[in-house]
């Protein structure tokens, strides 16, 4: 079977268009907010993509873990900038919806591609169950 790379996860896909949602609600944003909530929202947004990223080209089953836990960390930060923008009148509740139910389906994909991880061991026999093993 043909490794189709990171670019092919349904939730890599998602998170794409998690961070183009982030990009424009940031640009929208009052200039008081540009070194605040915008900065934090577009880190997070990309830190969602670029650990799924890193985690996805590491060999040992629990460093890829490691990177997954911590793009699942960056989605929830992700989705309380929304929260955050919502109560502060720079995006409506539908959009917050909207984030609400892509960011569900991100984790959904993330939680399941985590099991398969785990299932696999990649790496195990090789460098053992601990990091830092190796």
């Amino acid at each position: 079977m043909q490794d189709r790379g990171f670019e092919s996860l349904d939730f890599y896909q998602d998170s794409l268009k998690l961070l183009k949602a982030a990009y424009r609600l940031a640009e929208s944003l009052p200039s008081c907010e540009r070194y605040n909530l915008s900065d934090r929202l577009r880190r997070a947004a990309c830190s969602v993509l670029l650990n799924i990223a890193e985690g996805y080209g590491r060999y040992h089953y629990l460093d890829r873990l490691r990177f997954m836990y911590i793009a699942r960390g960056s989605l929830t930060e992700t989705k309380s900038a929304f929260i955050i923008a919502e109560s502060l009148g720079y995006c409506n509740t539908e959009q917050l919806n909207w984030v609400s139910q892509l960011k569900d389906r991100i984790e959904k994909g993330l939680n399941g591609y985590c099991r398969f991880i785990r299932s696999q061991q990649q790496g195990k026999e090789e460098y053992g169950t601990k990091l830092g093993d190796w």
